[in-house]
């Protein structure tokens, strides 16, 4: 009885409806919430919702939704008959080494990395402990980001890139020694390039404010410049000071614009060993939706044009190009390296692979980051155990499949990948990428 009465109600009720939306002028009609959000998109809606009630800038977790770097146009090419494919599996080796020039090069089991993600900044401790013992059990690194060394992250983590940054968290003597590599933070994706920033004291646990040396009540800065850089001659000879004081591989982080090839005339006076390129489509833990979408260039072009710009200078063997931004799968990876990258750096996808058994802990009530994010109420929740252990899990999948993909393009190795084991569909990407296209014959 009582469920025909709510059935009756509730019949009525969407009849109405229906019959509003189907006769009433646009003016008086619910249909027309459809028709504006498909005009101005839903998101465009809802973040001037969010402007409308704070009057500040926006910050937004894990990147833009504005992705125009078409992986999926691209296909990589079997061989069956004219080149035999790779006897088995075991055949193939897919270690890598970064900054092979350097006295202690950087190895790893696969050429997949960890991006930077800092504590403080962005993640809690629990998470970069996870991430660090993630990594470590698949062998690879992991990376500070623009926070310093800490001694939780130094102990899970076998191998250590960390970023001299802008907040000057990381740039003491007794914090540079302790990395298996150096990356110096110039700009990132996600941020348009190098942003200031800052974080205010209310924000600073007792921890990170310890491990960043930060006095009491006072915030962390970040400026666009490094102080004891302001000229671009001043940032190459801070990068050649640091490759003559340490014997790890030393790096350059840039975001990458339209003017990637004047950025790499300057890194090219340097004698880094790596150059990561940050590509629009990157995560952060939140920065302006308008430096993620507006800004940069997409990574797709930013790998293929920095990888030939070094080879038309004849340094392609000097610098490795470590890609970031945006990249999630296994294919993508490959096409990358194709396309030029000596590895990839990874960030949103390791968290979701990361907390994949435990978002339950968090939704429906809350998102899923809120057991990752430094400042999320669920920090405590994250299994660190569990989410190294599902994080080298899907590592260790992602290197298998690439190795089934190196089998049948008959490799044995990474590095044996070019373009010419790339085909598009996409006739203006076969263009500027110097690929095949698929309608016509290979040469």
């Amino acid at each position: 009885m009582f469920q025909s009465l709510i059935r009756g109600i509730a019949n009525d009720t969407a009849d109405d409806l229906m019959g509003r939306m189907l006769k009433d002028e646009y003016t008086e009609n619910l249909f027309g919430l459809i028709t504006a959000a498909q005009k101005l998109t839903v998101r465009a809606i809802i973040e001037a919702c969010m402007r409308g009630e704070s009057g500040e800038v926006l910050s937004r977790s894990l990147g833009s939704p504005n992705v125009q770097s078409l992986w999926n146009k691209l296909y990589l090419n079997p061989t069956q008959l004219f080149s035999l494919p790779t006897k088995d599996e075991f055949a193939v080796d897919t270690q890598v080494t970064i900054g092979k020039n350097a006295v202690k090069p950087l190895k790893l089991s696969m050429p997949i990395m960890i991006t930077g993600m800092s504590y403080g900044a962005s993640l809690s401790l629990n998470a970069k402990v996870a991430l660090a013992k993630g990594a470590s059990l698949a062998g690879i690194s992991t990376n500070t980001g623009e926070a310093p060394v800490t001694n939780e992250e130094r102990k899970a983590a076998t191998l250590l890139i960390g970023q001299y940054n802008r907040y000057r968290s990381l740039c003491t003597v007794e914090q540079l020694s302790q990395l298996d590599a150096i990356e110096v933070q110039l700009g990132q994706g996600a941020w348009g390039g190098a942003m200031v920033g800052s974080i205010k004291p209310e924000n600073i646990g007792d921890h990170m404010r310890e491990s960043w040396h930060l006095g009491e009540n006072k915030p962390a800065n970040r400026g666009s410049r490094f102080e004891e850089a302001n000229t671009s001659k001043e940032i190459i000879d801070l990068v050649n000071k640091l490759k003559k004081d340490y014997e790890v591989p030393v790096g350059i982080k840039i975001a990458a614009s339209h003017f990637i090839e004047k950025e790499l005339d300057i890194v090219m006076q340097t004698n880094a060993d790596f150059i990561t390129i940050d590509g629009a489509e990157g995560g952060t833990a939140g920065s302006p939706p308008t430096l993620q979408d507006d800004m940069g260039l997409p990574t797709l072009y930013a790998v293929s044009r920095a990888a030939k710009y070094l080879e038309q200078n004849g340094v392609k063997d000097k610098y490795d190009i470590i890609l970031a931004g945006g990249l999630s799968t296994p294919g993508h990876f490959l096409k990358a390296l194709a396309l030029g990258a000596s590895a990839v750096y990874i960030g949103s996808i390791a968290l979701i692979a990361m907390i994949q058994a435990q978002a339950v802990k968090a939704t429906p009530n809350e998102p899923a980051p809120q057991l990752v994010l430094y400042d999320g109420k669920l920090t405590d929740e994250l299994d660190v155990e569990l989410g190294a252990k599902t994080l080298s899990n899907f590592l260790n999948s992602c290197n298998e499949e690439m190795k089934l993909a190196l089998v049948a393009m008959g490799k044995t190795g990474f590095s044996q990948l070019s373009r010419a084991d790339l085909v598009t569909v996409h006739k203006d990407l076969s263009d500027c990428l110097g690929i095949g296209y698929a309608g016509y014959p290979s040469n």
